[in-house]
């Protein structure tokens, strides 16, 4: 099995971490983070997890290593298992806040595929699944129509 590159490596262990720096450093200045509804660029994606972190301190993430799938076109899909308890308020620019509910959140299992390139991390697209990541935490907390 090919091994995942050092970008999404240092990404994978920023998200473990909550490290927002070091997500960061894993990112061209252009990645993207593309969902049916829309595209966050660099600074927006990082705004998000600061945000879900701030509102789910206990947000955690789990995949197994034998289910990385290494496309052929260059795209790697991790299968993450991830959640989390809403127990401070969630805010995101140009969105209301929300309260805290004291809900748990647990995203079904699902890819999401990413692109490094020239050594930093350049796409990350989740695969849509109902109640997947990120629209999926907003649904599961009660909020009727999720920005993402």
């Amino acid at each position: 099995m090919p091994e995942i590159p050092p970008a999404l490596a240092t990404y994978m262990e920023g998200l473990r971490t909550h490290d927002i720096a070091m997500i960061g450093s894993s990112f061209s200045p252009d990645t993207v983070f593309i969902t049916p509804v829309k595209t966050m660029g660099h600074d927006e994606i990082l705004e998000f997890l600061t945000a879900l972190y701030r509102g789910f301190p206990d947000w955690s993430y789990g995949y197994d290593e034998s289910e990385v799938d290494f496309r052929d076109d260059g795209l790697i899909g991790v299968k993450w298992r991830q959640g989390g308890t809403h127990t401070e308020k969630l805010e995101f620019p140009g969105f209301p806040g929300v309260e805290a509910t004291g809900r748990s959140v647990t995203i079904p299992e699902h890819y999401f595929y990413y692109r490094v390139e020239n050594g930093a991390l350049t796409e990350i697209r989740p695969v849509p699944v109902p109640g997947g990541a990120p629209r999926g935490i907003f649904e599961q907390i009660g909020v009727e129509l999720p920005p993402l």
